[in-house]
């Protein structure tokens, strides 16, 4: 276990190597507009001088050691736009809890409802009419098959404009202190992964409760309830583990609009803020954090499916990725 953990963790830093690397060398060749404030003000004589402050003119290798150096600091780099002079690491530490935040009971709901959906859809199979698995799997093709885009601004506009909506006081624009207005945003990050989740736990139990083992439990007479709880949810919960990492990724690039579209003051919306005012340092430093981010996940998720499915050989599940 400990050598998985540690081969993964070396696996993880190198990906992580790579990724800033490249991305530090793609970002060295926008324009250096993104590095000034008044760019179409100042002479050529003042832009070389910034240019060798920041170090913008040494070689390329030089340029990139000194920004490992500054990571391992953790220093980030000062904005050139968003907020002229100001840390890079102040303005996040600003946006981060909310993003955080957002993000995790997004996440949190859409286990818990889409387990739930998951769980109806599979135990409604064995019914007559199976109405609850029909019903479950509307509701999944056409968040499947929906653009992410459409059904947020669906979502926004239904629930500020209807009348329900009205009554319970929604409304199209975040408010910070008002926390009905958390409820939009919320359902709109976490209802393309309880499509998801409900769609896999689904698959999943009802493959399980075809099994012989699940038969000769019905054929000995042991409680459907039983079956379902102790044996068919619990070992098809184990391969949807996997999706996990994969279901933080969505709700990390499914946050880029909804923040946006809610004007929510978080991560997702001062990335696209400085991508339109061209702060390239602070455009780095975000993009740099989502992929942090999302590598992090992919290793959670490799750790936890070794630790839930102890049927899994280490050796085995590293060679079959």
């Amino acid at each position: 276990m400990t050598k998985y953990i540690v081969k993964r963790v070396l696996r993880s830093l190198i990906t992580m190597f790579i990724i800033i690397t490249v991305l530090f060398a793609l970002l060295r060749m926008m324009p250096i507009e993104g590095y000034f404030e008044n760019y179409d003000k100042m002479t050529e004589v003042q832009i070389q001088a910034k240019l060798n402050t920041m170090g913008l003119n040494d070689p390329l290798p030089t340029q990139l050691m000194n920004f490992y150096q500054q990571l391992l600091h953790g220093d980030l780099g000062t904005s050139n736009k968003y907020r002229i002079g100001v840390s890079i690491n102040e303005i996040i530490g600003e946006k981060i809890p909310i993003s955080l935040k957002l993000g995790l009971i997004s996440l949190c709901i859409a286990l818990v409802c889409g387990l739930s959906l998951g769980i109806v859809m599979a135990r409604s199979t064995r019914t007559r009419f199976k109405i609850g698995d029909k019903l479950g799997t509307v509701f999944i093709v056409i968040i499947q098959a929906m653009p992410s885009a459409v059904y947020h601004i669906l979502i926004q506009f239904a629930g500020s404009q209807s009348e329900f909506g009205k009554n319970l006081g929604l409304k199209m624009l975040f408010e910070m202190e008002d926390p009905v207005t958390w409820i939009l945003p919320v359902i709109s990050l976490s209802i393309g992964n309880i499509a998801y989740y409900a769609m896999w736990l689904r698959r999943y139990m009802v493959d399980e409760s075809n099994k012989d083992y699940i038969r000769l439990a019905r054929a000995k007479g042991v409680p459907s309830g039983t079956i379902s709880r102790r044996h068919v949810f619990r070992n098809a919960f184990v391969p949807l583990v996997q999706y996990i990492p994969n279901s933080i990724l969505l709700t990390l690039m499914g946050s880029l609009y909804v923040e946006s579209l809610y004007s929510i003051p978080g991560m997702g919306g001062l990335l696209v803020t400085a991508i339109k005012l061209q702060d390239n340092t602070l455009v780095q430093a975000l993009v740099l954090i989502y992929a942090v981010i999302s590598i992090l996940g992919l290793l959670f998720g490799d750790i936890l499916m070794g630790i839930v499915d102890p049927r899994i050989s280490f050796a085995k599940k590293e060679g079959a990725r």
